[in-house]
């Protein structure tokens, strides 16, 4: 049984029509077919190795429900974890700077939700110390000597990085002193520089001998320097997703073509063992993996994304660098909000009452009557059925002993409410009401 408060933050997130972040498990359906290959991606990396995955399918697929779901696991396994949106003006795929602090102001572990480079930071310095006294040379009495000590170990273990970006060993120096000394304006300060934050106060620079804002090429060695914290601190690697890498598509064309160049060669990177303990996951529609204006504009990625999907989706290999989800039909909404139901059920004033009346006859009305408005297209309804199943039914029968969805509901779809895929599906620009068969 999940906690009441995680079950509280999965349905508020299901009322606002986004995906949670977090207990996706309870009410996921057709992720048990990429459990073994994921468990073993994953275990791969954890062993010192890289991975890469590309997620494919169309509006409504789940692809930022799978990306979800990956990290959960992921977290579970012992692994840090961060979502950065593609977007054109905050985190243009080439702008690398732009796109590593936002994955450090997402990293995420099973202890901390946003923002876990500090803790990381602090647990790796702790492990550091640690391994020092394990040595039995340092008392820990001796606190000048155990901090010289783990300085002297903190530049062993960053030597490689060190070689190419001297500034991360700099800065994380400095970060120890500045803690020593009690210096939270400083620390905090030199934290921020070391997570790609512009604007950082001159001295704070000063402090650690490092001059600027943080560069894309620094920020690909810093991701790399990341890598090694993390693994040090005894964490099994990252997971790095990369969302709707499609709106590469929609760019101008000279920013398309550094954003498809630069995941080329952040593919090429891992490949080559630049970044040990990353998995890349990228997600994206089918018409930017094959259409003209995504991943086909560059024939070397396309040729290192190429997957056959000719054959039978009963047979898609989720081991292959580009997987395909097939998108929900009535059976699978239905099956979904069995599962937020129930998942409702267990903190509902009235369980009985609420299994009675949001039957599972009635989940699969309501999916064909959100279906019908969007064209008869289930695989585009996910966000708005789920909304409506808690907002609009599951809420109003556990508040009011009266209300019965039957009699008292219409489930309606405002063009308002809708996404651009989801007007373009309901294919009209006036929205009526939608009402089920008596």
């Amino acid at each position: 049984m999940i906690g009441a408060e995680r079950r509280a933050a999965i349905l508020d997130a299901l009322r606002r029509g986004t995906v949670p972040r977090e207990g996706l498990s309870a009410f996921a359906v057709g992720m048990d077919r990429f459990e073994a290959a994921l468990d073993a991606d994953l275990a791969a990396v954890a062993s010192g190795r890289a991975g890469f995955k590309a997620v494919r399918g169309e509006y409504g697929s789940g692809k930022t429900f799978m990306a979800r779901w990956i990290q959960e696991r992921s977290r579970v396994a012992g692994f840090a974890t961060s979502e950065v949106q593609i977007n054109e003006t905050e985190t243009p795929l080439h702008r690398w700077e732009t796109v590593y602090r936002r994955l450090v102001e997402r990293l995420a572990t099973s202890d901390t939700h946003d923002g876990a480079l500090r803790p990381t930071v602090d647990a790796w310095f702790y492990t550091l110390e640690e391994d020092i006294l394990a040595e039995g040379r340092i008392e820990a009495t001796d606190v000048e000597g155990l901090a010289s000590a783990t300085e002297a170990l903190m530049e062993r273990r960053l030597a490689a990085i060190a070689r190419t970006a001297p500034a991360f060993s700099a800065v994380l120096r400095a970060y120890r002193r500045a803690l020593i000394a009690e210096d939270s304006a400083l620390s905090e300060g030199l934290i921020a520089w070391l997570g790609g934050q512009p604007n950082v106060a001159a001295a704070v620079k000063r402090a650690a001998g490092v001059k600027g804002d943080l560069d894309s090429f620094g920020a690909m060695h810093f991701l790399a320097g990341l890598l090694t914290v993390l693994r040090d601190s005894g964490r099994s690697g990252l997971i790095l997703v990369l969302d709707e890498a499609e709106t590469l598509q929609r760019m101008r064309a000279d920013t398309r073509e550094k954003g498809l160049n630069a995941l080329r060669q952040l593919i090429d990177e891992l490949d080559a063992g630049r970044y040990p303990g990353l998995y890349l996951v990228i997600t994206g529609t089918t018409a930017f993996f094959e259409g003209p204006q995504g991943v086909q504009r560059l024939p070397p990625l396309a040729q290192r994304l190429h997957t056959d999907f000719a054959t039978d989706a009963r047979f898609d290999n989720p081991r292959a660098v580009q997987v395909r989800l097939q998108g929900f039909d009535l059976d699978s909404l239905a099956a979904v909000g069995r599962r937020v139901r129930d998942l409702f059920v267990e903190g509902a004033r009235d369980p009985s009452r609420i299994v009675a009346l949001v039957d599972d006859n009635y989940l699969v009305d309501l999916a064909h009557g959100i279906a019908g408005r969007l064209g008869g297209r289930a695989g585009v309804a996910p966000r708005l059925y789920l909304r409506k199943l808690v907002a609009e039914v599951l809420d109003r029968v556990d508040q009011f002993s009266d209300f019965d969805p039957r009699r008292h509901y219409a489930p309606t779809v405002n063009e308002r409410e809708m996404t651009s895929a989801e007007r373009a599906a309901a294919g009209a620009s006036d929205v009526d009401e939608v009402e089920f068969d008596s």
